[in-house]
């Protein structure tokens, strides 16, 4: 064998096990916007050499990314969907790995009296009923899926000049929020973590309907036959584990601790 085929043939061999240990996970933008992927991600590759590539959507893109096969495994927050893609074969299984909740911001000034209300159906009936500037996402997210049913459970059919459906991501949302200085449902991690929030404040939180639970789900390798599930599971038993806990708990900001882990 000549110097330049041993060459090439471990090149080669290199980038296949480069290769080998990257994998591909869909997550939420109320995730990455919390800052814990930049948290976890090096310590996830220290700790077993895998290279996670993250796809930044919304839940509803996440799971057709993951019926696609497009993905490895994706982490989200829209539990009936989920169940729904588990039950179609779309994922071996789902895990819940950690949770937050929803908390609806707005202008300080209150003008829907929202910081009054008894529970969050009541909140989003003064919000309608004042017919006060509110930003949706409105991209099929799990935190729009979530301000849906909301609405579903307040008996309100939002619509009109005050609702405002943006179609983004929920930093982005939260920009527009801002800048309209309108009501908004947010993911408390991604709220605390924003940096534009003008006269924008947290008014109303605590209703255990606000319940915000993340899981991950691992793509069917038979539907699928070229996902990494091999790396998949890994990378799950990695995010069950002690130290993702440590990780995940010890993450705050200002303080105040923005997800807790329940991996079950």
């Amino acid at each position: 064998m000549t110097k330049f085929m041993a060459a090439l043939i471990a090149a080669l061999a290199v980038n296949s096990t480069a290769w080998a240990d990257e994998m591909k996970m869909a997550v939420t933008t109320s995730f990455h916007n919390s800052g814990l992927a930049e948290v976890l991600l090096p310590e996830i590759k220290k700790d077993t050499g895998i290279e996670v590539q993250l796809l930044v959507v919304g839940t509803g893109q996440a799971l057709r990314l993951g019926e696609a096969g497009d993905v490895d495994a994706i982490l989200v927050h829209a539990k009936t969907a989920e169940e729904k893609f588990v039950a179609a074969g779309n994922a071996t299984h789902r895990t819940e790995i950690m949770y937050n909740d929803f908390v609806i911001v707005g202008p300080t000034a209150d003008a829907a009296g929202v910081t009054g209300a008894a529970d969050a159906a009541d909140a989003l009936q003064k919000i309608s009923g004042a017919q006060v500037s509110f930003v949706s996402r409105g991209d099929d997210s799990g935190t729009h899926k979530k301000e849906l049913s909301l609405w579903d459970a307040a008996g309100v059919a939002p619509e009109g000049n005050w609702y405002n459906a943006v179609g983004a991501g929920m930093g982005a949302a939260l920009n527009t929020a801002s800048g309209m200085n309108a009501y908004i449902l947010s993911d408390r991690a991604s709220w605390l973590n924003f940096g534009n929030k003008g006269d924008l404040a947290l008014l109303f939180a605590g209703d255990p309907v606000l319940f915000n639970q993340y899981a991950y789900l691992p793509v069917n390798p038979q539907k699928h036959a070229h996902v990494k599930s091999a790396l998949a599971d890994q990378l799950e038993a990695w995010l069950i584990s002690d130290r993702a806990k440590e990780l995940i708990d010890g993450y705050r900001l200002s303080g105040e601790q923005l997800f807790t882990f329940n991996a079950k």
